[in-house]
């Protein structure tokens, strides 16, 4: 039902599913997310990358087990992996929008986040805006029920060449990083990640495990994830909207007209 200008009409309206999503790994359940039950084997890997639990080549496979209560994501890593985790448990059963729930130290909330690489990768800020612009297109679920965020990939010559959706923002970053690392592109990827959400200092983590020297999104970053960014030596860029954005940390990659302006 719709109200609006004080008339009342009937309507319908499709809406995402919000899914509970066990990351069980060598049995143990290590996570339990809210999530959208698509691209499931992705966001395994890209969970597995971005929390420190395993690299690609670490995880011997993935089992998708529907079940009455939700999606149990059987993930089987190899015994270095699986001895890293047995030594450092973490829980985070949480809803949408917590990246943090759940966690078991202040040590691990506010861990050091891995260096950039080394990248020659840059990018021109007609390209920012054209990839914010580009990843508009990429979210169909998004364009019929207005309720999810997306993570789309950036990359110099190819344009937007992965997108994922999800209706938790980190869920979606984390489904983008699976597609990349089941891609070969799991490590210092040369490019630039484009979100359509806030960035919190979860999410810096999260771009710093997977190796982005390079975030872009539509909405502002808190002071946290600026400091986070910085200490990463990530470029992050935000508000970043029709013909403007705003640079907050690391504008050496991006290649502006004016750069002696820059302090």
């Amino acid at each position: 039902m719709i109200v609006a200008g004080g008339a009342v009409s009937s309507s319908e309206r499709l809406l995402p599913e919000e899914t509970p999503i066990a990351l069980s790994f060598n049995g143990s359940t290590q996570a339990v997310m809210m999530a959208s039950p698509q691209d499931l084997e992705d966001f395994a890997y890209g969970f597995a990358l971005t929390e420190g639990i395993a690299r690609p080549e670490e995880i011997e496979s993935v089992t998708v087990l529907p079940t009455t209560l939700g999606v149990d994501l059987q993930i089987w890593l190899k015994d270095a992996a699986g001895e890293r985790l047995t030594a450092r448990r973490r829980s985070m059963v949480g809803p949408v929008g917590c990246g943090l729930c759940g966690i078991d130290s202040l040590e691990e909330a506010a861990r050091k986040p891995r260096r950039a690489p080394d990248s020659d990768f840059r990018i021109r800020p007609e390209e920012i805006l054209a990839a914010m612009q580009a990843l508009r297109a990429h979210q169909p679920l998004h364009d019929v029920t207005r309720a999810v965020h997306a993570a789309g990939f950036w990359e110099t010559g190819a344009g937007l060449t992965l997108a994922r959706e999800d209706v938790g923002r980190h869920n979606a970053l984390d489904k983008l990083a699976g597609a990349l690392a089941r891609r070969g592109l799991g490590e210092g990827v040369p490019g630039a990640l484009v979100l359509t959400s806030r960035v919190s200092i979860d999410m810096v983590q999260k771009a710093a495990a997977l190796g982005a020297p390079v975030i872009l999104a539509v909405s502002a970053p808190t002071a946290s994830a600026v400091a986070m960014a910085e200490e990463a030596g990530l470029t992050l860029a935000a508000l970043a909207r029709d013909d403007r954005f705003e640079i907050f940390a690391h504008p050496r990659r991006i290649l502006l007209e004016n750069p002696a302006h820059v302090l």
